[in-house]
């Protein structure tokens, strides 16, 4: 086998365990990216197809099922169950990447051999070329919608926003995501768009054209900016001006919107339950020469309390990450109906203990990933009719760049996967601004 074949044969290898990872332990494809020393291990170049290629095969993940299904003779599962993945692995750069048909065949045969499933090679083989000869047909006769988007979840798209909010919901999600930025001084945007050769978005954030590694792009390691979805830029934005007051980031690791809040002249206490992640926060600071500005605890939001009543809270809480399943398809395979109830009661205990620790005249942002209006809109309706010393103080759309869509009747924040879809999409997001009297 040449070293070109070899270096193939390691980067599917790659994925076939990652994928593994994910799908038979429930790992986050985030910790098991960071955890795999052969992924980290890698150049940049296979990195990314690694990365690509794990993300494809978890988003369609239902069609790939499909698709395996209609070769099958028989009405079972394969055996051993591994050949799935292997498979999948396969099929996905067939149908769904820009892979060379012979590579992806030979590559995907020789990891079945590696992984002692010689006996499935030939089989493997065959439903391989029968993907190059029939796959494209089947694909576009697919609903592919109802086949990635898991039946518990399109069912509350379908409630929160009906039908067609749903599908166009769904399908955006299904989308690849692009590569968002936010710059430390914001008056240097077009300097960093030039620099960068990005997008400015309306909402002030920068869009890479592609992104590479990102560690080697010029500014990266000065700490001119970070990297940031547009739709999570924006529940920090809401404060106004914040030079000088005290704003409380629960929930804060890995650190987005502490940056954001100190970078805007705010004393941050950045708090988070994770000494690990708030490691990883603590090094962002340090590059982003930030950390004067950002005092950070261990502790738990729900419980803890600072010394003394802060100008501003924003609790970005716990979630079931459905609005960001475009660059974390593994939301899908890892979230379930009973996830939502016991995240719902996780919110609700950080939310009354965030209320506590505003003053008088200050503001409580509260905002998730989630589209679930029940982690959203619900959660806020429910704690202003527990809290009238608290009211809500309306979005406008001149806050979030103009984006008039993404503002609720109610004046929440509300973003959906196919806003801003003209430039490329963004993700779901959800924010709520308090004001405490």
């Amino acid at each position: 086998m040449s070293e070109q074949s070899q270096n193939g044969l390691e980067s599917r290898r790659i994925a076939f365990r990652l994928l593994a990872e994910v799908l038979t332990r429930k790992s986050p494809l985030d910790q098991v990216l960071v955890g795999n020393e052969a992924f980290q291990n890698l150049d940049s170049r296979d990195r990314n197809f690694v990365r690509m290629l794990v993300s494809t095969c978890l988003r369609r993940k239902g069609q790939i099922d499909d698709l395996i299904h209609r070769t099958m003779d028989q009405d079972r599962p394969l055996h051993p169950p591994q050949a799935a993945i292997v498979l999948s692995i396969g099929i996905c750069q067939i149908l769904f990447m820009n892979v060379p048909h012979h590579a992806a065949v030979d590559t995907t045969v020789e990891l079945a051999k590696s992984e002692n499933m010689s006996r499935q090679k030939g089989f493997i083989n065959a439903v391989l070329r029968r993907m190059i000869r029939e796959g494209k047909e089947w694909c576009e006769k697919q609903d592919d919608v109802h086949l990635n988007i898991p039946s518990w979840l399109l069912d509350h798209w379908i409630k929160d926003y009906n039908l067609k909010g749903a599908a166009e919901i769904a399908q955006a999600s299904l989308s690849e995501a692009a590569t968002d930025i936010t710059v430390k001084d914001p008056k240097e945007c077009d300097y960093w768009a030039a620099e960068l050769e990005a997008t400015i978005l309306p909402t002030g954030s920068l869009r890479l054209a592609s992104a590479g590694n990102i560690a080697d792009l010029s500014g990266f390691e000065d700490g001119q900016w970070w990297v940031q979805d547009a739709a999570a830029a924006l529940p920090a934005k809401l404060l106004g001006d914040i030079q000088g007051k005290t704003v409380i980031d629960l929930c804060a690791a890995p650190g987005g919107k502490t940056a954001q809040l100190a970078a805007a002249g705010a004393n941050v206490i950045a708090l988070d339950r994770s000494a690990k992640r708030l490691e990883k926060l603590k090094e962002n600071m340090e590059r982003l020469k930030l950390a004067p500005q950002v005092e950070v605890q261990a502790g738990d939001g729900a419980v803890w309390q600072p010394s003394e009543l802060v100008d501003a809270v924003l609790l970005d809480a716990p979630c079931t990450a459905t609005g960001t399943i475009r660059r974390h398809p593994d939301v899908m395979h890892l979230k379930g109906q009973k996830d939502i109830l016991q995240l719902c009661d996780v919110q609700v205990r950080l939310l009354e203990n965030a209320a506590k620790m505003v003053k008088t005249g200050g503001t409580l942002i509260y905002c998730t990933c989630s589209l679930q209006k029940a982690e959203g809109e619900q959660q806020v309706n429910s704690f202003l009719l527990n809290h009238l010393e608290f009211t809500r103080k309306p979005i406008k759309a001149d806050e979030i760049g103009g984006v008039e869509e993404a503002v609720t009747d109610d004046g929440d924040l509300r973003v959906l996967p196919y806003h801003l879809a003209p430039q490329g999409g963004i993700d779901g997001f959800y924010a709520a601004r308090l004001t405490k009297s």
